[in-house]
């Protein structure tokens, strides 16, 4: 039985190479991550696909940032297609209006609490208010989940502190920024191995590149999957 607690990041810049990849990766993965980098390259066309012809688990993730109304009629919209996770900006707004447009469909909204792209250098250039990266996190999680968020996309670094949440039993905590032992950080600084982010309390972990650019992506992320196995 194929481990879903792995999901593979089908970021590629179109669908035809995004159903390559996942092709090549066979019956190793089942659940695949489709981001806002190619949904003007087919990218919901490709979640369909793999989802009706091939039942692969899908986690859209739009990362949706608007008033309530618009993202309420987005996410109405996005829930007709049956997709297994949908991210939206951790706002308690956003995530209101995510969750009264999903209506009954059992799509698990996820909120995006900082960036894993991010540090304090970054959010100070936002104008985000001043504090520990990891206390705004903290606080941006609690915040959503009570707004009513499935879940949360969250640092590794940060799987652990949010898991001891009491907003966050019952809730899905989902990681990218993972990278297997020795593979390069690319543009994510915190960060951590897959075992570690499971044994810190995720429930998914999402990776791309040292999958997607490995010589056998299959094996590549059959290695991923032992080192989850092993725990």
């Amino acid at each position: 039985m194929t481990d879903d607690r792995l999901i593979v990041a089908l970021d590629v810049p179109n669908a035809l190479e995004g159903l390559k990849l996942a092709e090549t990766l066979g019956d190793a993965v089942n659940f695949y991550k489709i981001g806002l980098g190619m949904l003007t390259g087919g990218g919901l066309a490709l979640a369909n696909e793999l989802k009706d012809e091939f039942g692969k688990k899908i986690f859209l993730d739009m990362k949706l940032f608007d008033i309530g109304n618009t993202v309420e009629a987005a996410v109405r919209g996005l829930a007709q297609f049956d997709l297994d996770f949908l991210t939206v900006h951790g706002d308690p707004h956003v995530v209101r209006a995510a969750a009264e447009g999903k209506g009954g469909k059992d799509m698990k909204i996820l909120a995006v609490t900082i960036l894993t792209s991010l540090d304090r250098s970054d959010l100070d250039a936002g104008l985000i208010k001043p504090g520990n990266v990891q206390d705004l996190v903290l606080e941006r999680a609690a915040r959503a989940m009570e707004a009513g968020a499935d879940g949360v996309i969250a640092s590794p670094q940060e799987a652990a502190l949010i898991r001891a949440l009491p907003e966050a039993e019952g809730k899905l905590i989902v990681t990218p920024g993972v990278r297997p032992a020795g593979a390069a950080l690319g543009d994510q600084k915190r960060v951590a191995t897959p075992a570690q982010a499971i044994k810190d309390g995720a429930d998914h972990i999402v990776v791309g590149r040292p999958i997607r650019n490995a010589p056998d992506p299959r094996a590549a992320a059959q290695a991923v999957l032992a080192e989850l196995a092993a725990i």
